[in-house]
């Protein structure tokens, strides 16, 4: 919720984490930088995700131009008079999205988890899920996620037999 539209490149299909907004005593906002050094940093984009953001982009000039008052804060996500949206209400909105889809209860940090889950069972990686995530290690990653990964393994398991196997084949 604190992406900017100047960090935001869709030429280049990515984006830099600059700023988090974070709401203070549930009642006012404010952006901080992000945790730690290494999430600050660039995330590729999608189609689907630079498809979106120009929507996104087309919807906010359509309330520039039909508010009466707009500030104008740079900010990707905002309420219609331009003011960064509050946390509560993007959870909310999450939860009632959830709801009317027949889903269970999902939190805006479960969205992480899920597209760590289908990147790693898309066989995407370790490393560039740990990026993607902006963990601060792959050990991070793995210790996370690693449970997620016994296809992985079992296909390590075969792929040394196989070679095991090819050079006892080629050592008879």
């Amino acid at each position: 919720m604190g992406l900017h539209w100047a960090d935001v490149d869709l030429d280049a299909r990515m984006l830099f984490v600059r700023w988090t907004l974070v709401s203070v005593d549930n009642s006012r906002s404010m952006f901080n930088a992000p945790k730690t050094t290494g999430s600050r940093a660039w995330v590729a984009l999608s189609t689907r995700a630079i498809e979106a953001l120009q929507r996104q982009r087309r919807c906010q000039r359509r309330q520039q131009l039909a508010a009466r008052h707009y500030d104008y804060l740079d900010l990707v996500l905002t309420r219609p008079d331009g003011q960064p949206l509050r946390p509560q209400y993007v959870l909310d909105h999450l939860r009632r999205l959830t709801v009317d889809a027949g889903l269970p209860a999902i939190r805006v940090h479960d969205l992480r988890h899920i597209a760590a889950t289908i990147m790693i069972n898309q066989g995407v990686p370790l490393a560039v899920v740990s990026k993607t995530l902006r963990h601060k290690n792959v050990a991070t990653t793995i210790d996370l996620y690693g449970h997620l990964t016994p296809d992985a393994a079992a296909d390590g398991v075969s792929a040394t037999c196989a070679a095991l196997n090819a050079a006892d084949a080629q050592a008879a």
